[in-house]
């Protein structure tokens, strides 16, 4: 049995340890946002956090989560909708939407780290999710979206406090 914690909810798994993480959370705990794309880590549409930390799930094993944090795309904004996520319907980021999951997931851990990105942040962060309808633009857009709202989210608790 392996006991990992997916968006804040405990889990005894019984699996081969080496089971890619991307396979438990789809098959043994139905969470399906996350996408298969390519199976070796190239192009990010299994992205996942793991401790705040964006990993492609894919290639993870899933004993390499055991004891960690996962985030998948259903816990980002867990009980309300994310930043990144509004952001995603404002600037109409989605074509396709087949890497969105993945793009959202890697944006939210960016923010985190990074509240208010460069465009070399973002191309850093962002450079190993792949999206094949090629809506880069909306996606940076996107990202600053979200760290604006996000900003201000802090200012309103700021001069709430204050």
């Amino acid at each position: 049995m392996i006991s990992i914690n997916v968006n804040q909810q405990p889990y005894e798994i019984d699996v081969d340890p080496r089971t890619p993480l991307l396979w438990v959370l789809r098959e043994q705990l139905g969470l399906i946002g996350t996408k298969f794309g390519c199976g070796i880590a190239q192009c990010g549409a299994c992205t996942v956090q793991l401790n705040g930390a964006p990993i492609r799930s894919c290639a993870t094993p899933v004993s390499a989560a055991s004891g960690g944090e996962i985030t998948t795309i259903e816990g980002i904004g867990f009980g309300g909708m994310h930043p990144v996520q509004q952001a995603w319907i404002d600037e109409q980021v989605p074509q396709c939407g087949y890497c969105q999951a993945g793009q959202i997931v890697a944006a939210a851990a960016l923010l985190d780290r990074v509240p208010n990105p460069t465009d070399a942040d973002i191309d850093t962060a962002m450079r190993g999710n792949l999206c094949r309808c090629g809506t880069y633009p909306r996606i940076r857009r996107g990202i600053k979206r979200a760290a604006a709202i996000m900003a201000a989210s802090r200012d309103a608790a700021d001069s709430s406090d204050g």
